[in-house]
């Protein structure tokens, strides 16, 4: 399963509690915010001023460290 831009910040963090810290080095904090369980990862970065290159980054990583290949 691939993470997506699209999945709740929420669900994510329910499958795979360890990717909160990048979250985290991302500058979201909104891992443990009521917001989370309905907000998408775009809708979060765009909160928190992630640009769409920064985005991608953002979801190769978390891909990355739960061994899936992302494709842009």
């Amino acid at each position: 399963m691939q993470i997506t831009k699209d999945m709740t910040i929420g669900t994510v963090i329910a499958k795979w509690p360890q990717l909160a810290e990048i979250f985290f080095d991302f500058g979201m904090g909104c891992v443990g915010c009521p917001h989370a369980a309905s907000e998408t990862i775009e809708m979060g970065a765009l909160k928190h001023g992630i640009e769409s290159d920064e985005l991608d980054d953002l979801l190769e990583k978390l891909n990355g460290i739960i061994g899936v290949r992302f494709h842009i």
